[in-house]
């Protein structure tokens, strides 16, 4: 394990890799902090490009544009109370306050620091403990998808504060809403009524 480790730190920390995830990154913002765009668009689009490059310095390339796409959503989140990808919804309970404050840039800089952090931890734990979790995930039923669903609607119902009913009732039409389209387990067409253009689902449209 350490000498993957290692051999992997060779091979990424070049100075041509460094500089397309710098790239990426700087792209990948720009991307995240406009609504209505996100990170995933931005894959799409530069993966056409990153085909005929070398696999390190294309996955490198999108790796930064995953990273600062979901980083980036934290600025339209405070500046504008609009979360550019919805990883940064939180962000708006928080940073938007403050940004009424005068505090836009302090909200900004902690944003900013607090996201690195996280995605250090991430990946140290995408290294060591994921393929751990890997071996427990497989072994999941029916029972523990169902539990999970359950166990997210309680997070809704933290979040909602006082307003307990709206927060569970806009969580139940979430789920109506990404029950539309084809299924991911077994393929079949849920609440499509015929229509091609409801097979991928409603898209994740960011509402002031």
């Amino acid at each position: 394990m350490n000498e993957q480790i290692v051999q992997a730190a060779g091979m990424i920390f070049t100075p041509y890799c460094l500089m397309l995830i710098l790239i990426g990154v700087i792209i990948g913002i720009i991307f995240g902090s406009i609504p209505g765009l996100s990170a995933t668009m931005a894959l799409v689009l530069f993966l056409p490009m990153s085909v005929g490059m070398d696999p390190r310095d294309g996955i490198a390339l999108l790796v930064g544009l995953y990273r600062g796409g979901i980083s980036g959503g934290l600025i339209s989140a405070i500046l504008l109370k609009i979360p550019g990808t919805p990883s940064s919804i939180a962000t708006v309970f928080d940073g938007g306050p403050m940004a009424d404050r005068g505090e836009a840039g302090r909200a900004l800089g902690v944003g900013i620091l607090t996201s690195f952090i996280g995605g250090l931890i991430s990946i140290f734990a995408l290294m060591f403990i994921s393929p751990l979790l890997a071996e427990v995930t497989l072994m999941f039923t029916s029972a523990e998808y169902f539990a999970i669903a359950v166990f997210s609607l309680t997070i809704i119902a933290s979040l909602s504060g006082k307003s307990i009913v709206s927060g569970v009732l806009s969580g139940f039409f979430g789920i109506a809403l990404a029950l539309v389209g084809i299924a991911t387990v077994d393929g079949t067409a849920r609440f499509t009524f015929g229509q091609s253009t409801l097979s991928g689902g409603f898209a994740t449209v960011v509402i002031p």
